[in-house]
């Protein structure tokens, strides 16, 4: 089996309770999907950029700690590495302010060699940022054409609707790559104003992409697959932090994918009652990462989960 591949940004995320800080811990989207993969033994490598200064190096080591090949990491200086502050309100569901800092010249980095039967997950606004886009598409093209399996995890965020038609066709180029999206209802509330996840398949992902993964907060989760179709009832967990839950759950479906040795060629042939097995991984991840104030799976229950 083949390697796991992330590309995204890295961010020094800064959990706020009541307007008092509780913990600073390194974050993006995929960053916490390579962090919990790192943290399961997954063979993984991941791409993005963080600047010459103690947070860089922070996360450069958080990296490196859990497993994962930093060798792609562009190291920038003339400018800072991005910080987030993240509020929890009542639920424990987050709101974010962004404070970032980049140079003119980003992303100067010599992207790692992908195989055949490798996975590469993307998503967020770093492959839909025009800055970053030339960069960003010539690797998911390059990815595409060795044969890998590509897991796209929309993540549209509500400070991005302003900039949706310029966005668009950036958007559908990634749906296009993707062997596997997933979204979330915020995703699509945001995108097209709507959460039916049955009408988003056939509307808007199935001419690009076969396999679809909806997700709802603490709703439930829907898989569409051509005629097929599955649902599952999220775990009940005492929720500490919903910040790296989405991201957690890209983990778990990805674990779920290499443990069953699954790559772009198979993808097709899985039943549901395969697929059943490795959407249960995504709600496995994602129910533990709730109960914990960081954004992946911890270390000591990624040794148990792999007993």
């Amino acid at each position: 089996m083949g390697r796991v591949i992330g590309i995204g940004e890295t961010i020094l995320d800064i959990l706020f309770k009541d307007n008092q800080p509780l913990k600073a811990v390194p974050g993006g989207s995929v960053y916490n999907s390579m962090i919990s993969l790192g943290r399961m033994g997954v063979d993984c490598s991941f791409i993005s950029e963080v600047g010459d200064d103690r947070v860089g190096g922070m996360i450069l080591s958080h990296l490196r700690e859990s497993g994962v090949d930093s060798s792609a990491v562009c190291c920038f200086s003339g400018g800072k590495s991005p910080l987030s502050l993240a509020f929890l309100n009542d639920k424990n569901d987050a709101e974010y302010l962004f404070y970032k800092d980049y140079p003119n010249n980003r992303l100067e980095v010599e992207f790692p060699q992908i195989n055949e039967g490798d996975i590469v997950i993307y998503g967020s606004y770093f492959v839909l940022n025009p800055v970053l886009r030339a960069k960003t598409k010539a690797f998911l093209e390059y990815a595409h054409e060795q044969g890998a399996l590509l897991y796209y995890d929309i993540n549209f965020r509500k400070t991005h609707i302003p900039e949706r038609i310029k966005l668009s066709e950036a958007l559908i180029e990634n749906l296009e790559y993707a062997d596997i999206v997933r979204g979330s209802a915020d995703d699509f509330r945001y995108l097209y104003e709507t959460t039916d996840a049955g009408k988003v398949y056939k509307e808007k992902i199935m001419f690009y992409c076969r396999n679809f993964i909806f997700t709802s907060g603490d709703g439930d989760v829907f898989l569409f697959k051509g005629n097929e179709s599955g649902r599952y009832p999220v775990k009940k967990v005492d929720v500490v932090s919903t910040v790296g839950a989405g991201d957690s759950f890209n983990a778990g479906i990805i674990y779920g994918l290499v443990s069953k040795g699954v790559d772009r060629n198979s993808l097709s042939s899985l039943t549901m009652e395969q697929w059943n097995g490795i959407i249960g991984c995504g709600l496995d991840f994602s129910a533990h990462a709730c109960t914990l104030i960081e954004n992946y799976v911890d270390k000591q229950w990624a040794i148990e989960y792999n007993k």
